[in-house]
């Protein structure tokens, strides 16, 4: 294609000046222009490759010792130091084979010499024994159990005589010939061990049971209609507790009757996790139990973090969804933000940079978050007093380099670039991120909700 020209050579001025402004002019536009396709092919090419790396590469977000050693110091502002950790001593691995564990349940099989070999001397004395150990496995067995209730003929002193039958409930599920052992079993193993109804029947055809996966579906929605009894006294735990983790996940659901078939919508599943610690009557801190409740809903409105939160006060540790922003307003509810979701964002950028490529901000700003989580590893057992008057002391400075070191590259950077967007949203959401190094009983990021979610999006996969 052959393009026209910008202008016309006739309308060109004969005076010097006059066209040393018009080709300045049109120097600038070129520039201008420039500058917004090389923003629009660096956001293409960071896109590109996350996407393959999303396809083809690891899902960690761990990276490469030697990405350490890319660090410039080409920034006058503060940066935290290199750590070095002396190492006291050296523990090898013993080699040979782990040992089985003690708490596996032991059966003794003892080995004698024959007759014929004890025949071949004149006396034989025991003088000890010599012990090795094998881990056997016992397939799982399948019985069926007879309920027998037995009946009654019951006469009164009027001459009137009944038939009364001894209650008994074989199923907790009523017309269901399968016991509560076999139910938990179809519900864990779909679950929690991420097995399909269709492997999970061709296993039962294995042992010698048919059962079809449309029978174990009926079985497992009975069970969660039974389970879902528990819930009020889910939630009655999870709002005692001061801290509460939460996130949510996408699950495929299949569109109402009426709607085309095959097609489906979005539909999400909530979790909210109890955390933090409270104190007994000798000022001795003790965590709560980690009571977890999952919520499900057709879309991601925020009244339904509104419905399970009613009438709760604490920290919310959660990302920066706008539909708990509402929750945030009466000052009931505190906002603590995430910061593995801040460093994710610069993860992605250090693993979609191209091989060879110099170090830049984005390994620069993962010094910062190695830092910080470097204090963390090291005071995860402590009590909240402890963790706060640690972060005082060692973490608030880096994180007062960190916002300043942010604060200094943000204006430099193009706002729609995957860096800009990741230097805005940690700005921008600086307050919540940093909520952890003034209160001890918050964590440093939202890793425990992600966690439980994690088996929902492997069972659902």
């Amino acid at each position: 294609m052959i393009l026209a020209p910008v202008v016309d050579r006739a309308a060109l001025p004969d005076a010097v000046e006059a066209l040393k402004d018009m080709v300045m002019a049109l120097a600038q536009q070129v520039q201008a222009v420039r500058g917004q396709a090389d923003a629009q092919l660096e956001v293409l090419r960071h896109q590109l490759a996350e996407l393959r790396r999303r396809l083809f590469g690891p899902r960690s977000e761990a990276i490469h010792p030697g990405q350490a050693e890319l660090w410039s110091d080409k920034v006058a502002l503060a940066v935290p130091p290199e750590v070095h950790d002396e190492v006291s001593s050296h523990k090898r691995r013993r080699k040979g084979r782990p040992a089985i564990d003690a708490d596996v349940p032991r059966r003794r099989v003892e080995y004698d010499l024959s007759e014929a070999e004890k025949a071949q001397f004149e006396r034989v004395q025991r003088i000890g024994e010599e012990v090795s150990e094998t881990l056997e496995y016992t397939p799982a067995k399948l019985e069926v159990l007879q309920h027998v209730r037995l009946k009654y003929r019951c006469d009164s002193d009027d001459g009137s005589s009944t038939v009364r039958t001894a209650f008994a409930q074989p199923s907790p599920l009523p017309k269901c010939n399968a016991g509560a052992s076999l139910l938990a079993h179809v519900v864990v193993s779909k679950y929690n061990d991420h097995c399909p109804l269709a492997r999970r029947e061709r296993i039962f055809e294995r042992d010698g049971l048919r059962l079809s996966r449309q029978t174990q579906c009926d079985w497992a929605l009975g069970s969660m209609e039974l389970l879902q009894r528990l819930m009020p006294v889910l939630r009655e735990q999870l709002l005692q507790a001061p801290v509460i983790f939460s996130d949510d996940t996408t699950l495929a659901l299949r569109a109402p009757r009426g709607e085309r078939r095959g097609k489906t919508i979005t539909a999400r599943l909530w979790t909210y996790i109890a955390g933090g610690a409270r104190r007994d009557e000798l000022a001795r801190w003790h965590n709560v139990a980690p009571v977890a409740l999952y919520d499900f809903s057709v879309n991601r409105a925020g009244e339904h973090p509104r419905r399970i939160l009613q009438g709760w006060s604490g920290w919310l540790q959660a990302d920066d969804y706008a539909g708990y922003h509402r929750q945030f307003r009466d000052g009931q509810v505190k906002h603590a933000a995430c910061l593995a979701h801040a460093r994710r964002a610069f993860v992605d950028i250090v693993k979609a940079a191209p091989p060879g490529a110099p170090p830049g901000l984005a390994h620069e700003a993962l010094r910062f978050f190695g830092e910080i989580y470097r204090i963390e590893r090291e005071i995860v057992q402590a009590d909240p007093d402890e963790r706060r008057r640690r972060r005082q002391q060692h973490t608030k400075p880096v994180a007062r380099d960190m916002l300043q070191w942010l604060e200094h590259h943000a204006p430099t950077l193009l706002p729609k670039s995957p860096l800009g967007q990741a230097f805005r949203y940690a700005l921008s959401n600086w307050t919540a991120l940093t909520a952890f190094v003034d209160e001890g009983l918050l964590q440093a990021d939202n890793n425990v909700a992600e966690r439980a979610m994690r088996p929902v999006a492997m069972a659902c996969s």
